[in-house]
């Protein structure tokens, strides 16, 4: 797959979400076949949505062709937003009532505004920016839970402070203290007091943990301390994550959440898009791995007649999902499209196919052993 084949699924994933919002109708024609997830599921779609497709619209330098969709789509998400946050919107969404997941998706869409300010958050107009504000700050009902939900209200103090409002810096010295303490080794966190295997490392823990700690470095003197450690443990889960890839393009299907499809290869992408790479991976290496898994996972039929995504990871397969899975958690998915944060002369897109670890080594290929990191 080349750049314009990624940009192509990227937009053909996000658009019946966009055109939806964007038009105040996404409450009508997102499917939400669990009606206990009626309340959550089109911030859901949005939320994670943004976070994906967000290092896209922040690019400068593109030309041509998809310099005309990026702006076009930066558009589309200023009004988006302006209907998910408008209290007069029949697209407004929760942010503050149930049990929890709003504050969830609250941080995915605060995650894809840190990753765009430049052109989404600085072009908002003040009426939108103060309804933004008003909904992240509604989140602050919510206690998360001590898992990988406590980057959740500290991703959204880092937004709350990215816009230059009232921030508090107690979420985010929470998350970093409970992270440190269980950290287990070879770039991998427990989520929570115990570890179970699944892809919520990547899911969010690695990305979260590394743009907060970015963002916050001049502020908050644990997070500067942290940086250079919680960078290099990603790197090495960036490197796992790429040898989880066969040489067909499927990963193991293994722990929670996992119709999150590709989803499950954030963190890779977000170290691709950071630079933040094992010194022996090749980011053209990793396009090639990557579009592997696009490629095998497209072909199994992700959308509905409507072009919205099934719940499953080789078409739809709803027995896969958890009791909190609907249509708008698998939006999640877009999180892998982050290298097209890069332009295109970016040895990412402009270096040659090659093959991935698995495929050398199926090959028959002689390579490095791997090593593990403390």
């Amino acid at each position: 797959m080349e750049r314009r084949d990624w940009v192509g699924l990227m937009l053909r994933i996000a658009d019946p979400v966009l055109s939806s919002l964007e038009r105040g109708t996404l409450h009508d024609d997102l499917p939400v076949e669990k009606p206990e997830r009626a309340a959550f599921a089109h911030l859901e779609a949005f939320g994670r949505t943004l976070t994906g497709i967000a290092p896209w619209l922040e690019l400068q330098g593109l030309t041509g062709e998809e310099r005309e969709l990026q702006e076009e789509y930066r558009r589309r998400v200023i009004k988006c937003l302006d209907n998910a946050t408008d209290p007069d919107s029949p697209d407004r969404m929760n942010f503050s009532e149930g049990y929890g997941q709003a504050l969830v998706d609250a941080a995915f869409l605060a995650h894809g505004l840190l990753r765009a300010k430049g052109e989404i958050v600085d072009r908002l107009d003040g009426r939108v920016r103060r309804n933004l504000v008003d909904c992240l700050r509604a989140t602050r009902v919510f206690e998360p839970y001590p898992t990988n939900w406590l980057f959740f209200s500290a991703m959204i103090e880092t937004a709350l402070y990215m816009l230059g409002e009232q921030w508090d810096i107690a979420p985010v010295e929470r998350a970093a203290d409970a992270f440190e303490k269980w950290y287990v080794g070879d770039g991998m966190y427990s989520d929570g007091e115990k570890f179970h295997f699944d892809y919520y490392n990547s899911f969010v823990i690695h990305p979260m943990y590394v743009d907060i700690a970015r963002l916050l470095a001049g502020a908050a003197p644990k997070l500067r301390e942290l940086l250079p450690k919680v960078t290099a443990r990603e790197a090495r889960y960036a490197g796992i994550l790429e040898r989880m890839i066969s040489p067909e393009g499927t990963y193991p299907i293994a722990g929670r959440s996992i119709c999150y499809r590709f989803g499950a290869f954030h963190a890779l992408a977000h170290a691709c898009l950071t630079d933040n790479l094992p010194p022996e991976l090749a980011p053209n290496v990793v396009r090639s791995a990557l579009s592997a898994v696009l490629e095998r996972t497209e072909r199994g039929g992700m959308f509905d007649e409507k072009g919205f995504l099934k719940v499953g990871v080789v078409g739809a397969q709803p027995d896969l999902g958890e009791e909190y899975i609907c249509v708008g958690s698998a939006y999640l998915c877009e999180a892998v499209f982050l290298p097209l944060g890069l332009p295109p002369e970016h040895e990412f897109w402009s270096g040659p196919d090659g093959a991935w670890t698995n495929k050398l080594v199926w090959s028959g290929a002689d390579m490095p052993r791997d090593r593990a990191m403390d």
